[in-house]
């Protein structure tokens, strides 16, 4: 299939057929390019959760209010973000781009990049992903404001925002999955009906990780896989050229 091919195979399938597996290897490979979705900063706060076991099947199924989609797939994935790991990340980021403009960039202008990349990955990104119970972001905020009276800024910058920023990556990621999965000719549901507090028991979370959605995998059983026809908004509502 080309491209528009697959993304008109792929539908929110809500039941799979159970008699028909899906290779754990492929889906792994899929989850790997998810991992090439564009992402904020590259910070790649994220972590996916590959379930194919039937007794944690079995318990998720529970956690995600018995729905069909999940009682009847083959394996799950989870997508997670893991804002707390800012720091990590960032550091490894940095270590790598150091390395990455040596290699790659003009000799005069190597000093100059890694100087700019490490105040973003050392002082900017860790200034606006700390958290102290909201009152670091109301500090950034403040900030931006007064910053933006002079000229164009940022101005998503409380802990609410960026907590957004990392769930809408987290999302760009799951898409990803999602399409690579249609191209395997394998369908896929995501969902954002679970309990949350259960996922994170059932999948041994720390405190600072979310859950992103969760998305069951299989393979369509016949008509009953999708809900009829699709149906979008017409194109003229939503397109607005200027």
């Amino acid at each position: 299939m080309n491209l528009e091919e697959i993304l008109n195979y792929r539908r929110s399938v809500r039941v799979y057929d159970k008699e028909k597996q899906i290779d754990t290897d492929k889906v792994r490979h899929c989850i790997e390019l998810a991992t090439l979705a564009p992402n904020s900063s590259n910070m790649q706060l994220w972590e996916f959760y590959h379930i194919t076991t039937p007794e944690l099947l079995n318990k998720m199924a529970t956690a995600c209010l018995d729905q069909t989609a999940v009682s009847t797939a083959s394996q799950l994935v989870v997508f997670v973000t893991r804002r707390d790991l800012y720091r990590k990340r960032a550091k490894a980021i940095f270590e790598f781009e150091e390395g990455n403009i040596q290699r790659n960039s003009p000799k005069e202008r190597q000093e100059k990049r890694i100087k700019d990349r490490k105040l973003y990955y050392g002082k900017l990104i860790p200034f606006l992903y700390a958290r102290f119970f909201g009152i670091l972001g109301l500090f950034r905020k403040l900030i931006v404001s007064i910053i933006g009276i002079f000229h164009p800024i940022v101005r998503q910058v409380s802990e609410g925002d960026i907590r957004v920023v990392v769930h809408k990556t987290c999302g760009l990621a799951a898409q990803t999955f999602m399409i690579a999965m249609a191209n395997e000719g394998y369908d896929t549901c995501p969902l954002e009906g679970f309990d949350s507090k259960q996922v994170k028991k059932l999948l041994k979370l720390p405190y600072g990780a979310e859950v992103n959605m969760v998305i069951p995998c299989g393979i369509r059983k016949g008509d009953e896989g999708i809900w009829g026809e699709r149906f979008r908004i017409p194109f003229e509502e939503v397109y607005h050229k200027m």
